[in-house]
């Protein structure tokens, strides 16, 4: 049964308050939105058994993106923060919403955040999840975060290309495919993403040397 309207109203409420800057928008909903499209896409490549929980699922991708109160604390981006912190935090700010939603529901949702992080999770929902974050870091998608990232820390361009260039040299990419998934094609559309953003990353470079700027 698909999760009620009004639950969904409440989320977006929550959702479009402001996070990292004092600013309204409809960022985290989307990004939030977007997840759950794409761990559905997952579901239709077959990665695990049918009968998966779909409702608590969609209910932790909402709650994943929820607005931090560390970052408006601290203000670290959310790229900084670790897989383990988000999902915590997730499951905390998700059940002070007060939302008019079955407890079991809450409980499953909860469960599945909670063993997200772990190397070998026991709920496939959780391993879907955790790929679908960690894809996100790659590709294009992942160097627009990045620069999002970047420029909420008051940096820009140069910040952003040296970071790339760092990752490269300290093998962090490699890590990140080799430890990063629990399913192997989504490691493959991982590395074909990757290359996406290494061919930016190299015009990228190229424009700021055509600047003198390295």
């Amino acid at each position: 049964m698909p999760i009620d309207a009004k639950v969904i109203a409440r989320l977006k409420q929550a959702l479009t308050a402001a996070d990292e800057r004092p600013v309204q928008g409809p960022r985290l909903m989307d990004d939030a939105q977007r997840l759950f499209r794409r761990v559905m896409r997952f579901t239709e490549m077959k990665l695990v058994a049918e009968g998966i929980d779909l409702d608590a699922l969609e209910l932790a991708c909402y709650a994943i993106e929820l607005p931090s109160r560390v970052q408006r604390q601290s203000g670290s981006s959310r790229a900084a923060r670790s897989l383990r912190d988000r999902a915590e935090e997730a499951a905390e700010l998700l059940l002070g919403l007060s939302l008019d939603i079955d407890e079991t529901l809450l409980d499953r949702c909860a469960r599945i955040l909670h063993e997200m992080p772990h190397r070998q999770p026991m709920l496939d929902e959780s391993r879907l999840l955790a790929d679908a974050l960690n894809l996100d870091d790659f590709g294009i998608t992942g160097l627009l975060n990045q620069a999002a990232a970047a420029a909420l820390q008051g940096e820009g361009v140069l910040q952003l290309a040296d970071g790339m260039q760092k990752r490269e040299v300290y093998g962090y990419w490699d890590a990140r495919l080799k430890d990063g998934f629990h399913f192997e094609p989504v490691r493959l559309l991982a590395r074909r993403r990757l290359d996406n953003a290494r061919h930016v990353a190299l015009l990228l470079a190229t424009e700021l040397k055509e600047d003198g700027a390295c």
